[in-house]
């Protein structure tokens, strides 16, 4: 495999730099300057484009995910699991617990907070196939997890698989086009590769900064909600600035100091956390949620899984379509990242890493946050939390719950706390690959490429929240996890022939 990775050296540079990262680079400035010279048209077009999308095309969204759930199952129970990522006697470089710390830091955390309680109890109040309202709380864990379960991480799996195995085993770059090498052979160093960077590239950003949007939100809401300061524009552009400065500090010292060190520091807040609220909240009903959730996840998964004759249209297109859109969005930055801390890694070993734990992480994770919340309202008749989704103020959903258990002040500060270093892990680990991807997989593009992009990250969030706020977050997502789900599908084909050969070639 030298020659390809020599042919990919040699590519062509404009001022120095790669097609990817120039035509990236120049959309990105552009979009920012235009969203804010245009606010207002900007709100309107982000609005019509989410609406459109998800009405027309929630089909697209249902059936790739569907697809690509059933192909990482068989990927567990086929002799294909057995293949080890970086070749027989590779071993890995993180522990079990570094690695999945690593995993649920970039991967899920900002979401974890902002939806924890506010979707359970939406899901409570307005249930999906046509549920009675208000009546089964199991229905609100089990939806909720549906959005967080083996679906979204199924999209993060093959990504990460594809590019793990064709880096490691067949001595490609770490770039998202290097996985196309079965089907485009030397063609993938030319313009269709660079097509499927730059869209990984678009997707990344845009995943992103929709999450960074989400914790801007939250954070400005709970500084507001516990100490008074002003909800507004101004605070979270403030915010996202503040935090983006961080990234970029975290980013210049590299995957091993500053992304490790904070991915496992914020993994003990979270569980320390998680274990507060499971002490000092309601034991018996966090515990039947878990069981009565997972029961009903189980259940109701295929049903909610098929898009064909469902009434229920404000739960397909306000929440799984927007959540399908956006793990296929974040694919290229999880998945890259994912590869990049996997080697030595069985394949069966890493999908049930990637797929099986996070789940179950979620299950418990929303059974306690949201589980709390519901048992507040139905044995407690404490409505904070219901009245801030009919009020449509999401971002307030989790102080209201904490505003009832002891220490809420310290605990909501916490909280914030945790919100922000994921902010930060999230930012910075998306610097990185975004960087890497237009670098054409090198790992030491100069520092400048990455200050630009963990820069770029914040001001697209910046712009979307002025230009719309939560309808425009969602949009970005929505817009560009369209095209990249063709290239989801285009790296399972690619897997399953490489992992094919690979296998062969071993016997």
């Amino acid at each position: 495999m030298r020659e390809e990775v020599k042919h990919l050296q040699n590519d062509t540079k404009i001022f120095g730099l790669t097609p990817v990262f120039l035509i990236s680079s120049i959309a990105i400035v552009i979009f920012v300057v235009g969203s804010l010279v245009f606010r207002e048209g900007a709100t309107t077009l982000f609005g019509a484009t989410r609406k459109w999308l998800t009405t027309n095309f929630d089909w697209w969204f249902m059936d790739i995910v569907n697809l690509l759930v059933v192909f990482c199952l068989f990927l567990i129970v086929s002799p294909l699991g057995k293949v080890r990522l970086g070749g027989r006697d590779a071993v890995p470089e993180y522990s079990n617990l570094t690695w999945f710390a690593m995993l649920f830091a970039a991967g899920i955390g900002i979401g974890l907070l902002f939806f924890g309680v506010l979707e359970p109890v939406q899901h409570f109040m307005s249930p999906p196939l046509g549920g009675e309202a208000k009546t089964d709380t199991a229905i609100g864990i089990a939806a909720t997890t549906f959005h967080w379960g083996v679906h979204g991480w199924a999209v993060y799996g093959v990504v990460g698989l594809a590019l793990a195995f064709f880096t490691y085993n067949r001595g490609l770059p770490l770039t998202i086009r290097s996985a196309f090498y079965p089907l485009l052979g030397e063609r993938v160093w030319g313009w269709q590769g660079h097509v499927i960077d730059t869209l990984a590239v678009f997707a990344s950003l845009f995943g992103l900064a929709t999450s960074l949007g989400f914790g801007a939100q939250q954070v400005t809401a709970g500084l507001n909600y516990l100490f008074k300061v002003p909800a507004t524009n101004t605070t979270m552009v403030v915010l996202i600035m503040v935090i983006t400065a961080a990234a970029l500090v975290s980013v210049l010292t590299g995957l091993n100091v500053g992304i490790k060190r904070l991915s496992q520091f914020n993994v003990i807040l979270a569980f320390l956390l998680l274990l507060f609220i499971i002490v000092v909240g309601p034991k018996i009903a966090i515990l039947k949620g878990i069981f009565t959730g997972l029961s009903a996840y189980i259940s109701k998964i295929r049903p909610l899984s098929n898009w064909v004759g469902r009434e229920d249209t404000g739960f397909l297109h306000g929440w799984t379509t927007f959540y399908w859109a956006w793990w296929i969005a974040w694919a290229p930055f999880v998945g890259t990242f994912i590869a990049r801390i996997s080697k030595g890694r069985t394949v069966r070993e890493f999908i049930i890493g990637v797929l099986l734990l996070p789940t179950l992480l979620c299950l418990i994770w929303f059974s306690a946050f949201g589980g709390t919340a519901l048992d507040q309202f139905m044995n407690d008749g404490y409505t904070g939390v219901t009245e801030t989704v009919e009020a449509y103020k999401p971002e307030l959903s989790l102080f209201k719950m904490l505003d009832k258990l002891p220490m809420t002040t310290l605990v909501s500060s916490i909280a914030m706390l945790l919100t922000i270093i994921f902010f930060v892990t999230s930012s910075d680990s998306g610097s990185l690959v975004i960087d890497t991807i237009t670098a054409g997989g090198k790992l030491d593009a100069p520092v400048s490429h990455r200050v630009f992009w963990c820069t770029a990250e914040g001001a697209v969030a910046i712009v979307l929240l002025l230009g719309g706020g939560l309808s425009s977050l969602q949009a970005a997502s929505l817009v560009t996890g369209f095209p990249f789900a063709v290239i989801l599908l285009g790296m399972a084909v690619c897997i399953y022939i490489g992992l094919h050969r690979e296998s062969r070639e071993s016997h």
